[in-house]
Formats: C-alpha cells, structure tokens, sequence
C-alpha cells in the first residue's frame, strides 16, 4: 500500500448519507427547537422525543460529532445544546429557520436518491412520477399539505440568496418588479421591504397564490406586494421593468428555458432586465460541486431538467436578443444571472 495515499475522502464521501440521515433526522424529530429551550440530558431529550433508550447516547453523541449540537459534562447528567448556527437555522421559531428544505429532502429526496444509478442509466426521473405516473408539479400541487411543505422548503433556501439580491442589486432605477414563480412571495416581499420605491407582484399557480397573500399579510407589506396567479407557459408575463426568476429556470429542459427567457424579453420594456436566482455551476464546471449535485438532483425529479453555468446564461440570454449579462454572487453556491435588454 502506498503510504502516501489516504482512502479518507473516498470513504466519507461514499458513507456521508449516515451524517445526512442524522441530521435531517434531528431536524424531523424537533431536536433544535427543544433544545432552543435550553439544555436537555440524553434521558430528557429521550423522553419528549418518544425514542427507544437504545438511540441513547449515540444519537446525540453523533450531532456532536459532527457539529450540530453541544455538551457539556458526560455520563447520564451529561447536558446538550443547540450551536450558534443550529439555535438560529434549525429552531422552528427562529425567523432564520431553514430546516424546510431539509424537512423536503428527508421526506422525499433522500429516498429518491437511491435511483440516481437508473437515472444516469435510462434519463428517467425517479421522484413521484416513477409511481404513479403523474409529473411532479402536478402530484405535488394535489397534496396541500405537501404543497405547503414544498413550499417552505424552498424559501428556507432561498432567503439568504433573496435578501443578498436585494442588497447587491441595484434596484434604484427601476419602479416595477414581477417575479415568476414566485411561491410564498418570498422574493417579492423581500427586495419591497428593502426597496420600498418599488411595487412587486408575485405570480405562481392559483394554489399558491392564497399560500402568498398570508405570508404578505404575515409581513405586513400587501401594500407595496400583490399576488397573482399565472401559468407561466400559457399566460403572457406581466408588463415590469424587472422580471425575476427565483430557483425557476433550473427545473426545465433547454426549450423550456427558452421559452421562460423569451416571455420575459418580450414583458420587459426597454434598459428593462431579467434576474436569474440559481445555483450557476462554474464555467469550468470543477467548484461548484452544489451546483453541480442540484443538476443531478434535476435528473431525478425531471430527468432532462438541468442547472446551468454563467455561460450557458450568457449564450441563451443572447439568443432571445438581450444585450449583455452580468453575474452576481450570492450566498455560496448561489448567484444571480442578469440579462439586461437594451435601453
């Protein structure tokens, strides 16, 4: 064997889903927010919990090995505390909670996954369509309580690439913004709250628009806010001077992308600009392994959906006529694309 080589890469890469399955365990089970309380010991964390004496102490003992929980003292009067980061990401009434697209993945993408083999075989989604038949969108769309899930999956991970456009970007010169697929409003309500010069409309399905107008009501901005409902590929794209596309343009096929690309063109008004929220792979395609990974993600809930790079964007946006792009980095993996039509 060669002493210089090291199989410890390989081996937590290959095993990393017993990390992964452990915390979004934790994040199912409540774990953070009873621990935002306060400190608890093995046995109290047991009992509320409901779990067997046999998941004790090793459970815990794993978060705190990998980083998601505190201890101090050992043995059975032993007390474990949240992190700085879980006590403000994971407790469920911490206004930084993103345990959503966690509480998503553990309830469905985790055991989608293992057919990620299939899928770079046959270029067969292997998510609820593998099933039943019926496309994502619309068997999700079916289940309020799982629409309601998704969408708080999406917003946990997007606020903090939301809220970065709104300080980064500059949104002075522009009076009106639409953003298409809006979801929760998320994205609206955020560069409003930032910008209040502007009026933003949120759009998404007819199911998801009541789901909006409370979390615009919640935040007090149905003044400056308003939602829509839209089929995006049926309906024409509301007139604005910027349309936004939050985690959107990821989720279809090249002609579908055009065709979002060329609708937004087409609504916007001359020096009017197209903003693009996704996890943009590198152009080398070697970093962003997030990126990266999300493309694959695609594979299995779309099959032929993919992420793309700030060229890609650059050559589309070209293609439908706008004049120029730029990109803004956001929060790790993410960026904004920006397609700007010419004044």
């Amino acid at each position: 064997m060669n002493a210089s080589l090291s199989p410890e890469h390989i081996l937590q890469t290959g095993m990393a889903f017993w990390g992964s399955k452990a915390l979004l365990s934790a994040v199912e089970l409540g774990v953070f927010t009873l621990l935002a309380e306060g400190p608890h010991t093995a046995e109290q964390l047991r009992r509320r919990l409901g779990l067997h004496p046999r998941a004790m102490p090793d459970f815990l003992d794993t978060l705190l090995a990998l980083g998601f929980v505190q201890r101090e003292g050992s043995g059975e009067l032993a007390a474990y505390s949240n992190t700085a980061e879980t006590q403000f990401f994971l407790d469920r009434a911490s206004p930084g909670y993103i345990g959503g697209v966690l509480e998503m993945a553990n309830a469905r993408l985790y055991p989608f996954w293992a057919g990620l083999t299939e899928a770079l075989r046959t270029g067969q989604p292997q998510n609820e369509i593998k099933h039943s038949g019926e496309p994502m969108f619309a068997k999700l769309y079916e289940d309020p309580a799982r629409l309601e899930q998704f969408m708080a999956a999406m917003s946990g991970i997007s606020a903090g690439n939301f809220t970065l456009l709104a300080d980064k970007f500059d949104f002075g010169p522009y009076r009106t913004l639409a953003d298409i697929g809006g979801a929760t409003g998320q994205l609206a309500c955020l560069v409003a709250a930032r910008h209040p010069h502007l009026r933003c409309t949120t759009l998404d399905l007819p199911q998801v628009t009541a789901i909006a107008e409370r979390h615009i009501e919640r935040r007090g901005l149905a003044g400056c806010v308003q939602a829509r409902p839209i089929d995006f590929f049926s309906d024409d794209f509301p007139q604005a001077d910027v349309i936004t596309m939050g985690m959107i343009l990821h989720d279809w096929n090249l002609e579908k992308k055009l065709q979002l690309m060329r609708k937004a063109y087409d609504a916007l008004p001359p020096g009017g600009c197209l903003i693009a929220v996704d996890n943009l792979i590198d152009d080398d395609r070697r970093h962003n392994a997030f990126g990266l990974l999300m493309s694959l993600n695609m594979l299995i809930e779309f099959g032929d959906a993919f992420d793309y790079t700030g060229a890609d964007f650059d050559r589309w946006a070209r293609e439908v006529g706008f004049q120029r792009t730029e990109l803004i980095p956001l929060v790790g993996p993410g960026s904004a694309a920006v397609a700007y039509k010419q004044a």
